[in-house]
């Protein structure tokens, strides 16, 4: 067995843990030789459905306010000693879990520098592990990202600790590597693996239609991610397009998300209620089956939900967050040049302009827009592939620093990603 160890800090909304789940089912069913454990601050964690030989390790909760301070969630300890007391979960677990791969998400040194210790300790073993982190496409604005990372050290980190960084992303959407300026000795290190294809699980969209009786009606589905600043986006739809619906027959279903404030969530509910055709959910641990039923998709800009749109090829609307990270805003601009969705500012989210948008969005029936199969959607096939080639101890060739696509080739035989026998997915 190759044993894979997976570092997921945590700290705001559920789009970092259902990334790097996905991305640890996805190598679980690769391959049936890798055993995997998931390091995680995540509360929800225990809510999604874990595979076979996938078991994780719980930090205790860290949490983000929406100024973007990291604070203490549950349990009466200072900051500090938390983060200590994380440093030392994640060192153990390393150190006798004995890892052939450490994959880590997004943060070089982790929440607060608590990899750390364990990056120093793994320097000691006998076989120190593989070292790869993964990258979403977007991480802030440029200038943004710069300082943090000159402040943080982390193109030192990468080059003492790291053997590739993998971005689930196109470069020809955002190119990291030039529009963060980061040194040769850091792009020499990226791999552009493509988007994260999402596929539907069990139930579908007809699934969800007749569970909740929509029949054939038009459905929007509103959803706001883990909910945590969701509130402005399902407040002003409750006040315009639920209660005063621009499409005949119109139903919705709204998914608050679990972080969403109780007294939020109850007045969303209070509001439903007072609305034909609009159903509230709290959580759904297959937001696919949801989006797959829906005739539009309102909602914010995360990583897991732009992919899961695109992956379905739905028509969406998408109200971005703006801060404190500008991530999702950039997404949005990008992904609307390409003519795969509709954005729309915080600061022009008003009842009225957005029912006119929905209403504009679901009487509509053909749109101009780069085919969704133009973008790369390998994200997972590649991530693997990629992975592979580490555990087998082989030297993957050396992409050019300024090349817009990595070096895996973009079709391999049979229109797979094939290295030692074993598969990964299709190269659409």
């Amino acid at each position: 067995m190759k044993k894979i160890l997976i570092y997921s800090h945590d700290t705001y909304g559920l789009g970092n843990i259902r990334r790097m789940l996905a991305i640890a089912t996805f190598l679980s069913r690769s391959r049936p030789d890798y055993s995997i454990l998931i390091l995680s601050g995540s509360p929800m964690l225990h809510s999604f459905r874990i595979p076979e030989r996938i078991d994780y390790v719980k930090l205790p909760c860290l949490g983000r306010t929406q100024g973007g301070q990291y604070v203490v969630r549950s349990l009466d300890m200072e900051y500090d000693a938390i983060v200590r007391l994380r440093a030392n979960i994640i060192q153990a677990a390393l150190l006798d879990f004995q890892p052939d791969l450490l994959l880590v998400d997004k943060k070089p040194l982790g929440l607060s520098n608590e990899l750390q210790p364990a990056l120093e300790a793994m320097q000691t073993l006998a076989r120190p592990p593989r070292c790869v982190m993964v990258l979403r496409d977007i991480l802030d604005a440029p200038a943004t990202t710069q300082a943090e990372w000159a402040q943080g050290g982390y193109h030192q980190a990468i080059e003492r600790y790291y053997d590739q960084l993998l971005v689930v992303g196109s470069a020809e959407v955002f190119n990291l590597g030039a529009e963060y300026r980061f040194p040769a000795a850091t792009r020499a290190k990226l791999r552009y693996c493509g988007y994260v294809h999402r596929e539907l699980n069990a139930d579908n969209g007809a699934d969800v239609r007749q569970r909740y009786a929509i029949g054939d009606a038009p459905l929007v589905v509103l959803t706001a991610g883990g909910g945590a600043d969701g509130f402005a986006l399902l407040s002003a739809y409750m006040q315009g397009p639920a209660r005063h619906p621009p499409v005949a027959g119109q139903r919705t279903l709204v998914l608050c998300g679990p972080e969403m404030m109780a007294a939020h969530r109850q007045q969303i509910e209070r509001w439903a209620a007072e609305c034909r055709g609009v159903q509230v959910l709290e959580f759904s641990n297959d937001v696919m089956s949801l989006l797959d039923a829906a005739d539009l998709v309102v909602s914010m800009g995360g990583y897991n939900t732009v992919c899961e749109i695109l992956s379905l090829g739905k028509r969406a609307l998408i109200v971005p967050r703006v801060a404190p990270v500008e991530e999702q805003w950039i997404r949005c601009q990008r992904m609307e040049a390409l003519g795969l969705l509709r954005a729309l500012h915080p600061q022009q989210l008003q009842p009225e302009r957005l029912c006119r948008v929905v209403g504009e969005e679901l009487a509509s029936s053909h749109r101009q827009s780069v085919p969704v199969h133009r973008l790369e959607f390998d994200g997972l096939g590649r991530m693997g592939w990629w992975l592979e080639r580490l555990l087998a101890q082989a030297e993957p060739p050396v992409a050019a620093a300024e090349s817009p696509r990595d070096t895996v080739p973009f079709l391999f035989p049979e229109g797979v990603l094939s290295i030692g026998g074993w598969q990964y997915g299709s190269a659409s």
